[in-house]
């Protein structure tokens, strides 16, 4: 594995991890000031911390010319992650946290098996395998698990 590929693991590792504290975090955000308000404020500070990420590694915002330069289909990123952040903030409390990142985790699956297999914005075609179809079954079927509480 390159070092790239391993640095590239290890991020979604740690990704990981962090999307489900996220879920407890906002959840719990969410119950004691309301969803609206945690959501809001969660934009607030991402946006702080992209903004000096992007003063830190490029010392300047001409980045952000570029970005609104691209079509626009390219800017849903932003739109999908304030949607993924309601859906965790609504969810967490009502379902609880493993139940939540199950869910979600499996529809990434889906989806990601769906934009590999096609191609989907411009990139690599991989096909759906079965032992890749018996994996989001499974997946799937553990998330439907994660469900049951007793």
């Amino acid at each position: 594995m390159s070092a790239g590929a391993a640095l590239a693991v290890a991020l979604c590792v740690l990704a990981g991890l962090a999307g489900a504290v996220q879920v407890a975090v906002m959840g719990e955000l969410g119950t004691r000031v309301g969803i609206a308000s945690a959501v809001a404020f969660s934009g607030v500070v991402t946006v702080v911390l992209a903004v000096a990420g992007l003063l830190v590694l490029t010392r300047g915002l001409g980045g952000l010319v570029d970005v609104v330069r691209e079509p626009v289909w390219l800017w849903t990123g932003g739109a999908l992650s304030v949607f993924i952040i309601v859906t965790m903030t609504v969810a967490g409390p009502r379902i609880g946290v493993a139940a939540t990142i199950g869910i979600v985790i499996a529809g990434n699956l889906v989806m990601a098996a769906v934009v590999d297999r096609f191609g989907l914005f411009g990139l690599d075609r991989i096909p759906l395998t079965p032992p890749r179809v018996l994996g989001l079954a499974l997946l799937a079927a553990g998330a439907a698990l994660s469900l049951h509480r007793g």
